[in-house]
């Protein structure tokens, strides 16, 4: 047996290579179940959308522009 990295060790007796095995036969794959693909259906929002499809910006009175409540006077 031969270390890899140390190229001053010797072959030790009864260490000789193995003899390659005989590969088994392949057993062919069993057929596949076939899948009914479902069909895909566009959901509609509830909210207008732009181009993009991101909800469109509406000023609501009760919120300020950073989306903060707006505190009513007492």
């Amino acid at each position: 047996m031969r270390d890899k990295k140390d190229y001053a060790t010797f072959d030790l007796p009864g260490f000789s290579p193995a003899a390659p095995l005989e590969p088994e036969p392949k057993r062919p794959a069993p057929p596949r179940a076939r899948r009914n693909a479902q069909k895909q259906v566009q959901l509609e929002l509830l909210e207008p959308t732009d181009t993009t499809g991101l909800p469109l910006w509406v000023r609501d009175d009760k919120l300020d522009l950073t989306g903060l409540p707006v505190w009513a006077p007492n």
